[in-house]
């Protein structure tokens, strides 16, 4: 089961120089993902909700250090772990310069990316940079596309598309991985699914129950199916982001929070169950770095022996 650890980026824990501790020391404890997330910029007056409900997240991201930048610094401090984005809100970047900054990172890290690609949600972050909010959909195609192109076109890349032309050009700088780093797509509505089937590596699931989590998963499945694809060839990297309690809660209220136990029982079932490689985000479960590492080893333990 390949564990990931959301590495410290927002809120109370965003400094980079911790950031690059934990990144050493979760590979040290024996985690194989290393993620970061993406967020700019949190609005005083916001256009659309914060899906995950409440205030509390949203008060920590209103201190958030860049993904990117962080992957670089954890390729720097670990030799082992993949590095992954779940997720970047890949829309906010030019597809090419994109592309370039990716296949840096993969090269950096001796071809340890992943990248994990979502929408976002707030209407009020794209309008900060620039990109429209309507038409996000047909923007991810083409940016998908434009990708493709740079990382598997050869040496005469070209793209002529809605939103970009690449004229053919020769761009020689390939990813360490061949054809290119793992594409994983956010995102739960049908539309989202059919998109994870029909052209990516995996999706980057979220922490629902386990039955509405298996109904979710099959439609992607289905369309891995329709597209003529291989279901079983997906990746589901499930994030929670738990509250951790020191007594049991009950059933339903996990996973949003739990103890540890409850919690590495979740995501073990899940694991088992669905194939899926559990991502924990501590920021929200401990008060200071070394409960943070603290808690990443008691994960790291309880899923080790189930």
């Amino acid at each position: 089961m390949p564990l990931g650890l959301a590495l410290p980026q927002y809120g109370r824990f965003a400094d980079p120089a911790l950031t690059v501790r934990v990144a050493a020391a979760a590979e040290a404890i024996g985690y194989d993902r290393l993620w970061t997330a993406d967020r700019v910029l949190v609005a005083n007056d916001p256009r659309t909700p914060y899906p995950g409900g409440g205030n509390a997240a949203l008060e920590s991201h209103k201190t958030f250090l860049d993904p990117l930048t962080l992957l670089t610094a954890a390729a720097g401090a670990t030799v082992r772990a993949r590095l992954g984005t779940s997720t970047l809100n890949a829309l906010w970047q030019p597809p090419a310069l994109l592309a370039r900054t990716l296949t840096t990172i993969d090269l950096l890290s001796g071809g340890r990316l992943d990248v994990g690609i979502g929408l976002g949600w707030s209407e009020d972050e794209y309008q900060a940079v620039g990109v429209p909010w309507r038409g996000k959909a047909a923007r991810l195609e083409e940016t998908l596309d434009v990708l493709e192109a740079f990382w598997t076109g050869g040496t005469d890349v070209r793209h002529t598309g809605a939103l970009w032309t690449v004229p053919p050009s020769t761009v020689l700088t390939r990813p360490a991985q061949r054809p290119r780093p793992p594409v994983l797509l956010g995102g739960v509505s049908p539309a989202a699914l059919e998109r994870v089937g029909r052209r990516a590596d995996g999706w980057l699931g979220v922490g629902l129950p386990l039955p509405a989590l298996r109904s979710v998963w099959e439609l992607a499945h289905d369309s891995a199916r329709a597209a003529g694809r291989d279901p079983k060839a997906l990746r589901l990297v499930l994030r929670v982001n738990p509250v951790v309690t020191a007594d049991p809660v009950p059933e339903e209220d996990v996973p949003r929070r739990g103890t540890v136990a409850q919690l590495a029982g979740y995501l073990a079932a899940a694991a088992a169950e669905l194939g899926a490689e559990p991502l924990i985000d501590l920021h929200h479960a401990a008060r200071t770095p070394d409960e943070l590492l603290a808690l990443a080893g008691e994960f790291h333990d309880a899923l080790a022996s189930t």
